[in-house]
């Protein structure tokens, strides 16, 4: 069959609504788009680990600590989730891995801010996860089987992740006048990190034309953050805190909030490596790998040695 009449066969299965499984035929762009975005997002969930651990011990109560396990456990989960949907696409775990690893691969933007205190730990499940959210939801109605299917799951626990961040920037938000100042002061320094994390706007988001005519993503980067938006500003209020940005308005025609001007050099400059924490994430995971090495050795081992013991049984 020739490229184009194959080519054309593909756009039809799209458009009408079929899944592309892993051995079904697919231009090598497809293929490439999908192994770029899932590698990122089996990325961004480990590294989004990392600001979160750091809190585990020091979480306010018992019922706070056992819920933050919870939720770090469930993020490298999602990781090993992605990275086995992304071996579908014919590359090695260790391959994507190690781009990552040399700086070679991007992750989210915004695991590259600190937490400085505990009210951070509130504002990542509550706008880090509901932006995640919204854009997963999306996910989960793209054209590939295996990416979209593990977003399902994936949507369900970043539900609990939301909840139980906005539940901590609430509780905050009515306690102390100094606590109250925690958690305006992380919703002041997360939100346009949030707001910027769907991505580039629309006329300057390089991708978004190719995905989008593939349904690997089926909205566009401003429809999923106006979206966000719209849902994040009444639960502000509702806590009682003042969203950063004087040109914020609702629109009672459109029946959306518009925000002011979006910081995208800040956005750029952090992507392309820049950020307050780029070099630590990088490094922190540099050192979990080689530090974590005997265990992979180890379960590298025992696999092996039952392997054996198996093989003798069925002889």
């Amino acid at each position: 069959m020739e490229e184009q009449e194959k080519l054309a066969r593909f756009q039809e299965r799209i458009d009408s609504g079929q899944k592309i499984e892993p051995k079904d035929w697919m231009p090598e762009r497809y293929r490439k788009q999908l192994t770029r975005m899932i590698s990122q997002h089996a990325h961004s969930e480990i590294v989004g680990m990392l600001p979160e651990g750091n809190w585990i011990t020091r979480a306010p109560s018992l019922r706070r600590k056992v819920a933050l396990l919870a939720k770090v456990q469930d993020e490298a989960g999602h990781g090993l989730y992605l990275y086995s949907a992304v071996e579908t696409l014919g590359v090695t775990r260790e391959d994507v891995i190690n781009e990552y690893l040399e700086g070679r691969a991007k992750y989210s933007s915004i695991f590259n801010y600190p937490t400085l205190t505990w009210a951070d730990i509130g504002a990542i499940g509550w706008l880090v996860d509901g932006a995640a959210i919204i854009n997963q939801t999306m996910l989960a109605r793209g054209s590939y089987g295996p990416y979209s299917r593990a977003m399902v799951r994936i949507c369900k626990e970043e539900s609990f992740h939301n909840r139980q961040g906005y539940e901590i920037i609430y509780t905050l938000a009515q306690g102390t006048p100094e606590q109250k100042k925690m958690a305006q002061d992380a919703l002041n320094r997360w939100w346009q990190p949030a707001i910027q994390m769907v991505g580039p706007p629309d006329d300057n988001s390089p991708n978004s034309a190719e995905t989008m005519r593939w349904q690997i993503k089926v909205e566009s980067n401003d429809v999923i953050r106006q979206r966000f938006i719209d849902r994040t500003v009444p639960q502000a209020h509702a806590a009682g805190l003042t969203i950063p940005d004087d040109q914020l308005k609702f629109n009672e025609e459109t029946g959306h909030w518009e925000t002011g001007p979006i910081d995208w050099d800040e956005f750029w400059r952090v992507v392309k490596g820049n950020g307050p924490c780029n070099r630590k994430r990088i490094q922190d995971r540099i050192n979990a790998e080689r530090e974590g090495q005997w265990v992979l050795e180890a379960a590298a081992a025992y696999a092996k040695k039952q392997g054996k013991k198996q093989l003798t049984l069925t002889e």
